[in-house]
């Protein structure tokens, strides 16, 4: 057993953030000037999905355009699960939220107009009516976040913890103290290996999504759904988890770790074609390579196993090289990379699991379930994605509700005390394991039976098996649990198992196809559904509910 060298540390804060995103950095800035913040990022602050975000952020800032019709294509793609309070309240704070990223410095594209001026350039993506994203040429995330990051670290008020991972959420009621608050959370300090105590008035998770607990994803390693895991082990309910997205296009390159190929360049002209040359798309839908994301998925799939093609392919070679490479340098570069030259030649691509349309439940605060606890982000459910995401409304959704939990805990957090008796880590009965193979074959057996049975097409027969896997597999993981000392990979282990028993049971609860849920028991959409989330509670079968009574 390895000797502790340093007595673990309890550290304080008016605001625990988990996670440095786009949503947490945001959440700390807005609260910097009144709270003390501590940030936690699992590893470099800017590892995470935001980073490798190339698309935009959709927002209302063309004459032509109009809150109402943001509103209607967003119900639209939503496939009429929507919560429309929630769309309405994210839509209607998009132009101010990219005002506050320019007035930070963001450097969005910009183009000249007729009358000598110079204005955000504005881009379509899938689902969209109108020109509405706006973007930093192709890397849109990583112009977001390194300015984020930039701020945040000349703020004295906010402290940054990297390579620090939360283990678990500290609920007083299950230390059976008065009351039911989240007080803070357990965290593995990953350079020194010990888990020590994080304490504040309020808690907020900004993990991101769950989309590792798929074979293949476009996401970072990172992505294993451990805010989803903590609320629900500390009591919240969660809705919508059958609802993951697909990405129809990343980089099909045994070394490419699933690069994404931006939908902006569907949206710029890109024709999707079969292994023959031969477009497919307008057999699927009227709006060909710009309908929404799970019709794209769908399509591919079918024609991939249709064919038994590894691979289809995306066209923009039509346009002229230097538009390609003004408009989408990062993704040329790394084509070229791997050896494919976008100027010229179609990309092999194939679909990948790439954003979590459901999670912990919150109302427009970004609330929980559990006082003192909030969820923003794409941990979040909060209504707007319904049954599927519509393009680049994601880091909308980040920066509004980043704003709104400010406001929330700006407000109601000055007259909570945190006197209570938080007893630290017991690791007086576990050991170290010597046994580690267990944790990667775990992690490699989940992942690859989520993605042949609860992937883009599902049955009833193939998601009973997977239930029944992934039974076997949590009984494997608690008792590894409970007896070695945690690591980050059995911490993301053990959340990533129950997030995917979640997908699992939403998905069999769900008797239709809608959305990104396409089940081929029951392929048509029932319209006595419309409207109804799916809501999990611990210890509880799925529901029908409204997740805001």
């Amino acid at each position: 057993m390895q000797e502790d060298t340093q007595a673990p540390e309890r550290q304080s804060a008016d605001v625990l953030i988990i996670g440095s995103g786009a949503a947490g950095l945001s959440l700390a800035l807005h609260l910097a000037s009144e709270r003390r913040v501590a940030v936690l990022s699992k590893g470099p602050i800017t590892e995470g999905s935001t980073l490798y975000a190339q698309g935009g952020v959709s927002a209302v800032l063309d004459r032509k355009d109009s809150i109402d019709a943001h509103v209607r294509d967003t119900l639209g793609a939503g496939a009429g699960l929507c919560d429309e309070e929630a769309v309405r309240h994210t839509v209607e704070n998009g132009p101010q939220s990219i005002q506050w990223l320019l007035d930070l410095g963001v450097p969005f594209t910009r183009e000249p107009t007729e009358d000598g001026r110079v204005q955000l350039h504005l881009t379509r993506e899938g689902g969209h009516s109108h020109r509405r994203v706006v973007h930093a040429a192709d890397a849109t995330g990583q112009a977001i976040e390194s300015t984020l990051v930039e701020q945040v670290r000349r703020h004295d008020n906010i402290q940054l913890f990297e390579h620090h991972i939360a283990v678990d959420l500290i609920n007083s009621a299950k230390l059976g103290l008065p009351g039911e608050r989240c007080l803070g959370a357990y965290v593995l300090d990953l350079d020194r290996q010990q888990v020590e105590i994080f304490d504040a008035s309020a808690v907020v998770l900004a993990t991101g999504g769950a989309s590792k607990v798929y074979l293949y994803s476009s996401n970072p390693d990172g992505s294993t759904g451990d805010g989803i895991a903590m609320a629900w082990r500390a009591g919240c309910r969660v809705a919508n988890m059958e609802f993951m997205q697909f990405h129809p296009t990343c980089l099909f390159h045994p070394k490419a770790k699933s690069f994404l190929i931006s939908e902006a360049v569907r949206g710029e002209g890109g024709r999707l074609l079969l292994p023959s040359g031969e477009p497919f798309m307008h057999d699927f839908d009227p709006r060909g390579e710009l309908a929404p994301r799970d019709i794209v998925a769908r399509a591919i799939d079918h024609e991939m196993k249709r064919l038994g093609a590894d691979c289809l392919f995306l066209d923009i070679s039509h346009k002229p090289a230097d538009f390609i490479k003004a408009h989408f340098p990062t993704i040329y570069k790394r084509c070229l990379e791997y050896g494919f030259d976008m100027t010229r030649d179609p990309l092999p691509v194939v679909p990948a699991a790439h954003y979590t349309c459901g999670g912990v439940v919150t109302d427009l605060s970004a609330r929980t379930d559990l006082d003192g606890l909030y969820a923003i982000g794409e941990v979040a459910y909060t209504g707007l994605h319904g049954a599927n995401r519509m393009a680049s409304n994601s880091l909308l959704e980040c920066l509004v509700f980043a704003r709104s939990a400010a406001q929330h805990i700006l407000e109601h957090t000055d007259h909570v005390t945190r006197d209570a008796q938080i007893p630290p880590w017991d690791e007086s009965r576990v050991t170290d394991s010597d046994e580690e193979v267990v944790v990667s074959h775990n992690w490699d057996e989940l992942r690859r039976f989520m993605w042949d049975y609860v992937g883009i097409v599902r049955s009833s027969k193939r998601l009973q098996r997977a239930l029944r896997r992934i039974e076997l597999l949590q009984g494997e993981i608690h008792e590894y649990y409970s007896n070695f000392r945690v690591s980050n990979d059995l911490i993301e282990l053990r959340n990533l198992a129950v997030v995917a028993e979640i997908i699992i049971r939403s998905a069999l609860s769900r008797q239709e196809s809608r959305g990104l849920h396409y089940t081929i028991d029951y392929p048509d959409t029932d319209p006595a559904l419309d409207g109804i989330p799916t809501l999990l509670a611990p210890g509880t079968t799925p529901g029908r509910t409204s997740p805001h009574a």
